[in-house]
Formats: structure tokens, C-alpha cells, sequence
């Protein structure tokens, strides 16, 4: 009786140092979580149960529970390494059969698909051609085609024109280099046509005030209000003609502003307001591109008693543009950022929960089946109901306490000896009863 106790304690102890020397081994190794060799007593019960003088029979390992705690951060310089801070476990599929872990060390292979180191792929929700987020899931893909052009369709401008500028008593003529004293300020903006060619659209500001700029449209009905300013658009230093009603050769346009120095409204040559306060134009640029039609809005602009800033300048359009890298927010969606300064969606990584994470089934490379014990996966988006949110660029480390299990390998080690102290008295003991004559 004594030596199967014994025994029994031998073997827990044993079993109990396998499980600290695999926390140790595994101290240093991304996502990984440690374990606790749990015990419990053995008594020998008869089929009338058992006595109040029952002596227990050992110990047993009852369970290897897994310990889901949250492990420290290792910051890095690649986005795709990924780290959950919260609950959660990325979602990978490894021949169809889908595995669950914390580690988040990921690159992309040949075909642009993102994979760990043992070939297996990060799970989420697929995106369309237009950066649209489906309800698709499956392997994530990085898209490394080059995006296309989109031609400028708005140019919004914020402004301040000075109060107190003084008009110019010079006619403005335009031309491809106008002269100085035609106009107060100039800015410009670039804008792209549907082949991604670039274009400058210029814009020159003249003051107006109650005697009529000489050559100016409506010189015979001069402006009698000193919170108007003329405005006229160049592209590529070429009058651009506009598309509204009117025609005019000098090519200018009003601004108006109210008393308070707050945007009030454009308006045409004739002086009809134009339709939602935007400048419209519309020009064949006889280069293989279509017709580049795009409006200006100046609604964000101001005539304050303070000098000529550009406060926002906002040409939507872009060039064609190459993959220049991933960016990956906390909420998991991957977004490709290009050269031409546009990004585009590619996905949202999904994370899976358990209702008893602890019922996992470990397998290698740091990773874990659902079983029966765990429960069915929970799958959804970072950030929604109990799931974590994704750090890009970091890793989690392992959760292990070097030092705790340092003392857990001590305590080990003398339950192993004391055990084999009871088994060494209990041998003394049957040899005194062998001697007896």
C-alpha cells in the first residue's frame, strides 16, 4: 500500500516537472501560454462506499490546465505582425481545417496570401474591387496591382482673402504668364485627368470695389460692394473655359462674402448664383484622356482683416499609384497604402473565442482545435462583443513567469524526493519485519 502511494507521488511529481520544463522550454516563444499540472487525491471506494477510516490511496493528475492569461508586447517595425490585446485567437486555416492561435508572426507568400511561418493562413473578410468589405470570409490576399487613376472631379479650397487689400487698377488679361498688377493673390492645386496625368489649375483672386476693373465683365454695372472678389482659372497656364451660362474672354467669376467676413455665395458673369455655391468647368484636354469635368467649391472660405493664407487645399483625383506598403488598424481591416497617396481596403482580419478556453486542444506550432470541451468558435470582428482589438507591429510574448516556475521546478523537485524518502522508509520498515525470527 505504502509503495503504490509512493509511487503514485513519484509519478505526479514527475508529471508535474514535465509540465514546469515545457513553461521553461517555451518562455521565449510568441503566443505562447503556460500550464498548471492540477492534483487531485485517490481513495479506494467499495461498491458500499467508503469508510470514515479510509486511507487515501495517492494522487493523481487530474488536469494540464492551460493558462490564457495576457502576455507582454514586443513592439516591432513589420505590420504584419500582429498581436491581440484581449480575448481572442486569429483564426488560420491550414488545408481547409481551421486552427486557432495567438501568434501572430505573419508574412505573405508567392501569391500574395498572408501565412505564419508553418504555411497556414490568416482568416477574415474578403474586400471587392472597390475596397468593399464583404461578408465573404476566407484566406486574406494582399493585392499588389498597381491602383488606377481616378480623374479630379472637385477642388475644395479654403481661403482667406484680406479685407482690406487694395484693388488693382491694372485689367486683368490672363495669358500664360499674367502680369503682377492684374491680380492681389495666386494659388494653385493639382488635379489628374482619367490617365493620371497631372495638370496645375491656377487661381488668381483680384479685389473688387465700386469703380469697375477696365475690361472686366460688366464693366458698365461695376460691383458697388467691397466684399466681392473676382476669381479666374488657369490650367496649365491657359484660360480655362467654364461651363456655365455666360461667356466671358477674361474668364472671371465673383466670390462673394458677407459683412461678417463668412463665404456667401459665387456667382457667373451675368451675376446668376451658380447651383450648389460651385464653379463648374468642363475641358477636352486632346490627350487621350476623357473630358476632365470637375467643379471648385469655395464654401470654406473667409474675408477676414488678415493676410492671404491657404487654409485646406482638397483636390480629390489621384494618379495611378504602386503597392507601398500595409497599414492594419485596431479593428483588424487591412489597408493597402500607395504611392499616389490613396489606400484601399483588403480586408478585416476575424478573431474566435470559446466559451472554456481552457478546453482547447493544443497542437504544434503554438496553436489550438475546438473540442467538445471548448465549445463551438465565437467568430467575429476585433473590438465586437468579448473579442480583443489587433495591434499591428507587435507580438505577444509568452505568458510564462520565468521566475514562478523557477520555484514551482524547487517545489517539484522535493515532492519528487520526498516521495522517494516514504518509498526508502517504507523499505526499511518491510526489512525489520523480514528479520524478525
Amino acid at each position: 500500500m505504502v509503495f503504490g502511494t509512493a509511487i503514485s507521488g513519484l509519478q505526479a511529481a514527475t508529471k508535474n516537472l514535465d509540465v514546469i520544463s515545457n513553461n521553461i522550454a517555451n518562455a521565449s516563444t510568441t503566443g505562447f501560454k503556460g500550464s498548471r499540472a492540477n492534483f487531485s487525491d485517490v481513495y479506494s471506494i467499495g461498491a458500499y462506499g467508503g469508510s470514515q477510516f479510509a486511507i487515501g490511496s495517492g494522487v493523481r493528475l487530474a488536469q494540464v490546465q492551460q493558462q490564457f492569461g495576457q502576455g507582454n508586447f514586443t513592439f516591432t517595425n513589420n505590420s504584419l505582425d500582429l498581436a491581440i490585446s484581449g480575448s481572442g485567437f486569429f483564426v488560420l486555416s491550414e488545408q481547409g481545417s481551421k486552427i486557432y492561435s495567438r501568434a501572430g508572426t505573419f508574412g505573405v507568400d508567392n501569391q500574395g496570401y498572408i501565412v505564419n511561418s508553418a504555411a497556414q493562413n490568416l482568416q477574415g473578410l474578403l474586400a471587392d474591387s472597390t475596397g468593399t468589405i464583404t461578408s465573404v470570409s476566407g484566406d486574406l490576399q494582399i493585392n499588389s496591382a498597381n491602383i488606377s487613376p481616378t480623374a479630379t472631379t472637385n477642388v475644395q479650397m479654403g481661403l482667406n482673402l484680406f479685407a482690406n487689400a487694395t484693388p488693382p487698377t491694372v485689367a486683368w488679361t490672363g495669358g500664360a504668364t499674367p502680369a503682377t498688377n492684374t491680380y492681389n493673390n495666386v494659388t494653385s492645386s493639382t488635379i489628374y485627368d482619367s490617365l493620371g496625368n497631372s495638370h496645375v489649375l491656377s487661381m488668381y483672386f483680384i479685389h473688387a470695389d465700386s469703380t469697375a476693373i477696365a475690361g472686366a465683365p460688366n464693366a458698365s454695372s461695376p460691383i458697388n460692394t467691397d466684399n466681392q472678389w473676382y476669381v479666374a482659372f488657369q490650367l496649365d497656364n491657359q484660360n480655362l473655359p467654364a461651363n456655365v451660362g455666360a461667356t466671358n474672354s477674361a474668364n472671371l467669376f465673383r466670390v462673394n462674402f458677407n459683412s461678417d467676413g463668412s463665404f456667401s455665395d459665387p456667382e457667373d458673369v451675368a451675376g446668376a448664383p451658380l447651383t450648389g455655391n460651385l464653379i463648374p468647368f468642363s475641358t477636352n484636354l486632346n490627350n487621350g484622356s476623357d473630358p476632365l469635368n470637375f467643379t471648385v467649391d469655395f464654401s470654406e472660405s473667409t474675408q477676414f482683416g488678415s493676410p492671404f493664407t491657404v487654409q485646406s487645399n482638397l483636390p480629390n483625383g489621384s494618379t495611378t499609384g504602386r503597392l507601398d506598403g500595409l497599414d492594419i488598424d485596431e479593428g483588424g481591416i487591412l489597408y493597402g497604402r500607395y504611392t499616389n497617396g490613396q489606400s484601399r481596403v483588403m480586408g478585416q482580419i476575424q478573431l474566435a473565442n470559446f466559451t472554456d478556453p481552457s478546453g482547447l486542444q493544443n497542437i504544434s506550432t503554438t496553436a489550438w482545435t475546438e473540442t467538445s470541451a471548448s465549445g463551438q468558435a465565437l467568430i467575429g470582428s476585433p473590438g465586437t462583443a468579448s473579442l480583443g482589438l489587433i495591434q499591428s507591429g507587435a507580438l505577444e510574448d509568452s505568458n510564462v513567469d520565468l521566475t514562478e516556475e523557477l520555484v514551482n521546478l524547487i517545489q517539484a523537485q522535493r515532492d519528487f524526493q520526498a516521495n522517494a524518502q516514504t518509498i526508502k522508509t517504507a523499505d526499511a520498515i518491510t526489512q525489520t519485519i523480514i528479520n524478525i525470527r
